[in-house]
């Protein structure tokens, strides 16, 4: 058994829980934060935070609003608490460069690289679990997935990909210093994603492209608050303008192979019934 205890945030997300896991298989201590843990962690709460970070050596930072001009004074503060009580580690999970409020994502990526730790910074691109596990899994049990990201291109990437990069850089030496920009293997459109699990499937599948307007009627109309609505639409809008057209080799570099391919998780997903009617 490990001497390591590793706290994770966002511990139930879609790659925290993943990092807990991979942590658990290695025999590592985790301390799976969350308001309703014990003992309990929240990011606004300042003073759950020592009981949160006593004992451990590591950290996995999923921090809400990143991009916000408060994220940056909370991960300077909790890191330079964490320092202090023997942390010798942390990764962040980031945003790909180049994104909405990025004077304000660099601000918190740079807090916790002035903090004192061995730091490594993630910056994934769009998780392919969001088709499964998340937000664009209703359009596809819908049967068509309605999106303004046009014929834009992105670089998909798998969550247990991210998570595995994680737990390298928590557990083993060489990733202190390192931002990951962490990619699939190849540069897909939206389009390109529906028809590989229309083929995993076998269901008769649809992308239809919309204009940013129609899109947030859609929405709006469906309930989501304005404020989604308009974040969404800007993220779906810096797809299609081409921002996130371009692969890079972060998965290789920390882990010494390629990343694996939206057909590959798209195939398993099928076989596990997450698409079933």
């Amino acid at each position: 058994m490990s001497d390591e205890m590793i706290l994770v945030t966002g511990a139930t997300g879609k790659t925290g829980r993943r990092v807990v896991r991979m942590l658990q298989q290695r025999g590592v201590t985790v301390r799976a934060a969350s308001r309703s843990g014990t003992p309990s962690f929240d990011w606004t709460d300042r003073s759950t935070w020592e009981p949160a970070l006593r004992g451990v050596t590591g950290m996995y930072l999923v921090a809400p609003g990143l991009g916000s001009p408060q994220a940056a004074e909370h991960i300077a503060a909790f890191a330079r608490r964490a320092s202090a009580a023997g942390s010798r580690r942390a990764v962040l999970l980031s945003v790909p460069e180049g994104g909405a409020d990025q004077e304000h994502v660099l601000a918190a990526e740079q807090a916790l690289e002035h903090a004192g730790l061995d730091w490594t910074v993630l910056r994934p691109r769009w998780f392919f679990q969001n088709f499964s596990e998340d937000f664009l899994h209703d359009p596809v049990m819908s049967g068509e997935v309605r999106l303004p990201a046009g014929d834009g291109k992105e670089a998909f990437v798998d969550a247990e990909d991210i998570a595995e990069v994680a737990v390298a850089a928590l557990t083993e030496a060489g990733h202190a210093g390192w931002h990951y920009e962490l990619s699939g293997p190849r540069l897909m459109t939206f389009g390109d994603a529906v028809a590989e699990i229309a083929r995993a499937t076998g269901r008769d599948l649809r992308y239809v492209p919309l204009t940013a307007e129609a899109y947030a009627d859609e929405q709006r109309a469906q309930g989501v608050p304005e404020e989604w609505v308009q974040l969404s639409a800007g993220l779906y809008d810096y797809v299609r303008s081409g921002g996130l057209a371009s692969l890079s080799d972060g998965v290789q570099r920390a882990l010494g192979r390629a990343p694996r391919d939206f057909s590959e998780y798209a195939g398993l997903a099928a076989r596990q019934g997450v698409w079933n009617i």
